[in-house]
């Protein structure tokens, strides 16, 4: 049986959103469990429903924090206070070294794409996180424009979509592209080559 959690509501969410993105990343959301996760979290699962309600908000919470983690870890670059060209590169860099370090968060979105984002619709904290991030990105591409590094008319949320697609493809389809090409492209070799190739393909997009 699980162990009752101490008084301490902010360390008890966390404790209970920590196992519940590992249950939801491991067996999706149909196939994730409340008594797995409460197990997990050392909590029992009248707790879980006082804090949540059920399994769908619960799954909503996890996306919520998932999504505020890698916007949080995106503002420690400090994109702004770099050159555009620099900016990119490192934008391009963390994005795959983010998914190489945290691939529940592309399981966690798959999932969410089979339920066609309805729990994310419902969010009022996901678009709020977004504004922002794309400001960054529209401030890398005007500050590139001016000095003449960059070119005109960029969409900073279809870049921002491209260099997502170029790490999540890669990534999430890895074994099924090493079968079919007979090579090893999570080999450390074929990772650098990889990210050496997105970096290029994607200023070499945005050079004038």
């Amino acid at each position: 049986m699980a162990t009752p959690l101490r008084r301490d509501p902010a360390k008890n969410q966390q404790r209970i959103l920590r196992a519940a993105t590992a249950e939801f990343a491991r067996a999706g959301l149909g196939g994730a469990r409340v008594d797995r996760i409460a197990e997990r979290a050392g909590a029992n699962k009248r707790m879980l429903y006082y804090y949540y309600g059920n399994k769908e908000a619960l799954f909503l919470a996890v996306m919520e924090a998932s999504y505020e983690q890698i916007r949080a870890a995106e503002r420690g670059l400090h994109l702004a206070e770099v050159d555009p060209v620099e900016g990119i590169r490192r934008l391009v860099e963390f994005t795959w070294e983010y998914y190489l370090k945290h691939p529940e968060f592309l399981t966690l979105l798959n999932s969410e794409n089979l339920h066609k984002a309805r729990h994310i619709k419902r969010s009022k904290n996901i678009p709020a996180l977004h504004s922002p991030f794309v400001a960054m990105i529209e401030d890398l591409l005007q500050r590139g424009t001016q000095s003449g590094k960059f070119r005109k008319g960029v969409d900073a949320v279809q870049l921002y979509i491209s260099i997502a697609s170029l790490s999540y493809f890669y990534q999430s389809n890895r074994h099924t592209l090493s079968a079919v090409f007979a090579r090893d492209l999570f080999a450390p070799k074929h990772r650098t080559e990889r990210l050496k190739h997105m970096v290029e393909l994607v200023l070499g997009y945005l050079r004038k």
